[in-house]
């Protein structure tokens, strides 16, 4: 991937909540964070989504597939590998707007069909 530093904050974003580095949150994440999908504000959210997604699905494995960086925004298309029973692998979109250094705002849409 490019060293551009939106891609770097996704990159490190996916690496932590692989993790379930629940410190970098407040790194990478802005306190006013707000998660469309979600419908909510601020980081305690994130945590709270990364815990339970890690105890619910143990093998999960998100791989970002590309990741396009223009002006304050970030999409990345991901392949999305242990939710499905079957084993096959999702894709999730994501859009993301950076702000000061970190994610301020994130709108997502996948094929995950959770289990």
């Amino acid at each position: 991937m490019d060293e551009h530093p939106m891609k770097t904050l996704v990159e490190r974003m996916y690496a932590a909540a692989m993790a379930g580095d629940l410190d970098a949150v407040d790194d990478i994440f802005a306190p006013h964070f707000h998660s469309h999908p979600m419908g909510t504000t601020g980081v305690e959210a994130i945590r709270d989504a990364w815990r339970e997604i890690r105890d619910r699905y143990p093998s999960l494995r998100v791989v970002a597939d590309q990741i396009v960086a223009e002006g304050d925004t970030v999409a990345v298309r991901s392949t999305v590998h242990g939710t499905s029973q079957t084993g096959e692998p999702a894709t999730l979109m994501e859009m993301m707007r950076i702000e000061n250094g970190r994610i301020a705002e994130l709108w997502a849409a996948s094929t995950v069909k959770l289990r």
